[in-house]
C-alpha cells in the first residue's frame, strides 16, 4: 500500500526532526539565588508569564546579559529572565555560607522575637539581598549588632559582566594638508577686575557665622542591625527596632524605658511550688550608639517578699558583645566587657554567690566584634598581656569603692 506524498513529505520531516539535536545557548557565567523565592520570567516585563520559580541557594546558568537583567537556565532546564539585583555571585553565597558556619559557633545573647514578618537580608543593609523571612512571633537568637548608615549601598555587582562594545578600528585618511596661511594669532588676554581680591573670597567665609553654621551638612540617618541565627542554623541580619528580647514579662517590666539587648539565666530558685530563675540583663537608654550596652543588672528572686529584686548594678558603662556566663561550677559567673577611663577594652568576670556578686577578675580584652568575627571566621581573644590578679590593697579598695557607688547610682 503506497501512502500518498503528503503523508509521505510529513512523515520525513518529523523523522528529520528527531534526529537532530537541541542546541542549547552556551553559558557564560553562574550565579545563586538571593531571595527566599524568585519568579523566572519568559520575557524582559514584571507581567511577563513565569516560566519557573526557583528557591534561595539555587543556581542558575547565565546565558546572556541585557542591561540589569539576565536570561538564565535553571537546574531543571527551564530558561527564562532574572533581574540581577536578585543573584548573589559565588564569592557572595559562599560568604553567606561561611558566616552560617561561624554563627552557630556563637555566643547567644538571648532569644528575640519579631514583631511582624521580617526578612533577613545576607549584610547589614537595605539594600542588600533578603534571603529569607522570619514569621511573626518567630523566635531567634541574637549573636552580634552593628551600627551602619542609612544609605543605599552600592548594588550587587552583576554576575555577569556587560559585555564591552568592539570599536572597530577607524583608519585615519589622509591628514588634510595645513593651510599655506597661518591662523591669525589669538586675542590678548582681559586683565583681571580691579576689585579681584574681593571676589575670590569664597561665599562661605562671607556668610555671618550663625548661617555657616547652619547650613552645615545634615547628619546621616543611622540604623541598628543585629545578626541572628534561627532554628535551622540560618544567619543574616535584621533591622534591631523589629525585635523584642524574651525574657519573662516579670523582669522585663523593670526595664524603665531602656532597651533590653541581651539576657542569661543564672541558675533557679525554688519558692514553695514556684520554680523562678535568677536573670542577668544588659540594657541601653537610646539605641543608635557604636555599643551595645550602658548598664547590666543582676535581678534574684525574693522568697520573702515573693518578687524579683536588684542584687547588683552597674550604670554608664561603654559595653560591647559577647556577654557570657558560666554555669559550670560550685556558683555560676558571667563576663561583660567594657571600656575604662583609659580608652581600653576590659574583659570583668564576676561570681554569683547566694546574693552576692563580686568581681574575681579584670583582664586587657582585644576587642573584636562579634559581628565582624563571624563574617570574617575569625574569633575574639583576650589580649596576651592580662592586668595582674595580685593587686595591691589600695587597688582592690579602690575597685571596691567604684562598685559600690556604681550600684547606688
Amino acid at each position: 500500500m503506497k501512502l500518498p506524498r503528503a503523508a509521505t513529505c510529513l512523515l520525513f520531516a518529523f523523522l528529520v526532526s528527531c534526529g537532530k539535536s537541541t542546541v542549547q545557548s552556551p553559558v557564560v557565567g553562574e550565579a545563586f539565588v538571593g531571595p527566599t523565592s524568585l519568579n523566572i520570567r519568559q520575557e524582559l516585563s514584571p507581567k511577563a508569564a513565569v516560566t519557573a520559580t526557583v528557591k534561595h541557594g539555587d543556581k542558575l546558568e547565565i546565558l546572556e546579559y541585557k542591561r540589569r537583567f539576565v536570561r538564565v537556565r535553571t537546574p531543571q532546564g527551564v530558561e527564562g529572565w532574572a533581574d540581577t539585583h536578585q543573584l548573589l555571585v559565588p564569592r557572595q553565597m559562599a560568604d553567606l555560607r561561611r558566616m552560617a558556619d561561624n554563627a552557630a559557633k556563637a555566643t547567644s545573647q538571648g532569644s528575640a522575637s519579631a514583631y511582624e514578618p521580617l526578612n533577613m537580608h545576607t549584610e547589614a543593609n537595605r539594600a542588600s539581598p533578603s534571603f529569607w523571612q522570619i514569621p511573626e512571633g518567630s523566635k531567634v537568637e541574637v549573636i552580634g549588632h552593628t551600627l551602619t548608615p542609612r544609605t543605599q549601598a552600592a548594588q550587587v555587582s552583576s554576575p555577569v559582566a556587560p559585555p564591552k562594545p568592539v570599536r572597530p578600528s577607524r583608519r585615519r585618511g589622509k591628514e588634510k594638508a595645513q593651510s599655506k596661511t597661518p591662523p591669525p594669532p589669538p586675542p590678548p588676554a582681559p586683565k583681571p577686575p580691579e576689585n579681584w581680591l574681593e571676589l575670590s573670597v569664597p561665599k562661605e567665609e562671607a556668610l555671618e557665622p550663625e548661617k555657616a553654621d547652619a547650613k552645615e551638612a545634615a547628619p546621616v540617618p543611622m540604623d541598628d542591625w543585629s545578626l541572628v541565627r534561627t532554628k535551622d542554623g540560618k544567619a543574616g541580619w535584621v533591622l534591631t527596632r523589629m525585635l523584642v528580647m524574651a525574657i519573662p514579662d516579670d523582669v522585663a517590666q523593670y526595664a524603665e524605658g531602656h532597651r533590653i539587648t541581651s539576657f542569661f539565666p543564672l541558675g533557679h530558685v525554688q519558692d514553695g511550688d514556684v520554680t523562678k530563675e535568677n536573670w542577668l540583663w544588659t540594657t541601653i537608654t537610646q539605641g543608635l550608639q557604636p555599643y551595645e550596652f550602658d548598664s547590666f543588672r543582676v535581678f534574684i528572686w525574693s522568697h520573702k517578699h515573693h518578687r524579683y529584686e536588684t542584687a547588683y548594678i552597674e550604670r554608664r558603662v561603654v559595653g560591647h558583645f559577647p556577654v557570657s556566663v558560666n554555669s559550670t561550677g560550685a556558683s555560676p559567673s558571667f563576663s561583660v566587657i567594657v571600656e575604662g577611663n583609659d580608652d581600653r577594652f576590659y574583659r570583668k568576670t564576676y561570681s554569683f554567690e547566694g546574693y552576692r556578686i563580686r568581681m574575681v577578675n579584670r583582664e586587657l580584652y582585644e576587642v573584636k566584634r562579634e559581628a565582624d568575627a563571624i563574617k570574617s571566621g575569625a574569633a575574639a581573644t583576650p589580649a596576651t598581656q592580662p592586668v595582674p590578679k595580685n593587686q595591691s590593697w589600695f587597688s582592690k579598695m579602690k575597685d571596691k569603692v567604684k562598685g559600690l557607688a556604681d550600684r547606688f547610682r
